[in-house]
């Protein structure tokens, strides 16, 4: 953006500075070749009367000492040729012989043709420049005088001014750039400003904000609605935690309470009912976890992680038999496929809730009879938990968007839910460097697959 503002008042201001540059140079070189030429107009007119009189008497010998005079004295050479077109005086008796050009201005003069003007004078011009006038005597032509002049002079001039205007355009363009970069920075400076703010707010510094007192109304105006939907944000996200923060805490009580009664209830229970007491023991357990990770995030915005080596293998296994007696009550029986082990260093609990969100999805949305199976393998340095099942299924279309936040399919029906599950999951694998994938195989139903890093979240 920076960028194209500086180029939007960049290249109209060097080309109006060029333009004006241009313009002044051309009238200073125009002034200067007036100035040269009116000179020869007046030199020309000097001697255009002595040679009248000259040529009248017949002898020479007046306006050739005059002419060699003023060519010693100015450098400038005056020529007078008679009638028939021949050298009559000259300031340089070298001079007998002119160039064809000059040769047929002396015609043109000699016919009672006037002098023109002479070519305009470049540095990269002619030498010279001459200029011819007729002689009159009562109304007929009895010569014509040429003056030629060196324009080394006005070149210099020329030469000089054009230096000096081009010097004056290029610290002008220099300023301007200076300025446009200055005003770039003015104008961008809240925009810089309201960048970095919410680079802050996404690194979880929720009371940054951005000073509204700089830069242009319009985006003044903007800053004060950024300051307002940050405010807006703080708020939901600290009542989202305080939320999180007392669900949690009162839970915790309850879940404690429970666990004392399985304790209790255990010790009057035959033997023969110590896998599911000890099943339950875990179960509360894991709650438990789940719970202090939760008031971990509440607190800090976010959960201390514990790092582990985890074989997903036999952790699929386990929440394959957790979930049966949940989906024995459906008639959907859920099965471990896979034995080898697949190791993964991981977060337990973050993986496990995942889990189970994909797990409670597939199992609420199968029909009655139907298996869920949960699996775990690697591809290369990536692990990956599956679950599939064999329910109504999605398209390839709503497959990309099932793990958005309250998304449901349309012939979800009568299921209850709130389409937050697979969106949960995906947010728990995100934060350990996972991913969820959602697709659609063959034969009908779904299937989810968790990936996980090899070394996810170290």
């Amino acid at each position: 953006m920076r960028r194209r503002l500086i180029v939007v008042f960049l290249v109209p201001l060097v080309a109006i500075l060029l333009s004006l540059g241009g313009a002044a140079a051309w009238s200073a070189t125009r002034s200067i070749q007036q100035a040269f030429y009116t000179e020869q107009l007046g030199d020309v007119g000097y001697f255009v009367t002595s040679a009248r009189q000259a040529l009248r008497s017949g002898s020479a010998t007046v306006i050739d000492a005059e002419v060699r005079r003023f060519e010693q004295v100015y450098g400038i050479d005056v020529m007078v040729f008679d009638l028939t077109g021949s050298v009559w005086a000259s300031g340089n008796s070298d001079a007998e012989v002119i160039a064809e050009d000059q040769a047929a201005r002396v015609r043109l003069a000699l016919s009672g043709r006037r002098a023109e003007a002479p070519e305009p004078v470049f540095p990269w011009g002619t030498a010279d420049s001459s200029i011819v006038e007729p002689v009159f005597d009562d109304g007929d032509v009895i010569g014509a005088v040429m003056v030629s002049a060196d324009v080394e002079a006005p070149r210099t001039e020329i030469v000089q001014q054009v230096f000096v205007l081009a010097l004056v355009s290029i610290v002008s363009i220099g300023l301007g750039v200076l300025l446009v970069f200055q005003l770039a920075r003015w104008v961008l400076s809240p925009v810089r400003r309201l960048d970095e703010a919410m680079i802050a707010i996404e690194r979880g510094e929720m009371d940054a904000r951005v000073a509204e007192d700089t830069g242009p109304p319009e985006l003044r105006r903007m800053t004060r609605v950024f300051n307002g939907m940050a405010d807006e944000i703080e708020r939901v996200m600290t009542r989202q935690q305080e939320f999180a923060l007392n669900a949690s805490h009162e839970l915790r009580n309850p879940l404690n309470a429970l666990l004392l009664r399985v304790e209790h209830l255990s010790t009057g229970l035959d033997r023969e009912w110590d896998d599911d007491v000890e099943e339950t023991r875990e179960e509360g357990r894991r709650m438990a976890r789940i719970l202090e990770t939760l008031l971990a995030l509440a607190r800090g915005g976010r959960a201390d992680t514990t790092i582990s080596a985890v074989d997903l293998t036999t952790l699929a296994t386990r929440r394959a038999d957790a979930w049966s007696e949940v989906a024995s009550q459906r008639r959907i029986r859920t099965h471990a496929v896979g034995s080898d082990p697949v190791l993964s260093v991981t977060d337990r609990t973050i993986v496990e809730s995942a889990l189970d969100a994909v797990i409670d999805n597939a199992v609420k949305f199968s029909p009655s009879g139907a298996v869920v199976e949960i699996g775990a393998g690697r591809d290369g340095d990536v692990c990956r938990l599956t679950v599939r099942d064999h329910g109504p299924g999605l398209t390839p279309e709503q497959a990309t968007n099932a793990a958005d936040r309250f998304w449901r399919s349309d012939d979800s029906g009568e299921t209850s839910g709130s389409g937050l599950g697979l969106a949960i999951a995906t947010d728990l694998l995100g934060s350990i460097g996972g991913e969820l994938r959602v697709e659609s195989p063959e034969g009908g139903g779904l299937l989810v697959t968790l990936l996980l890093p090899d070394g996810a979240a170290r």
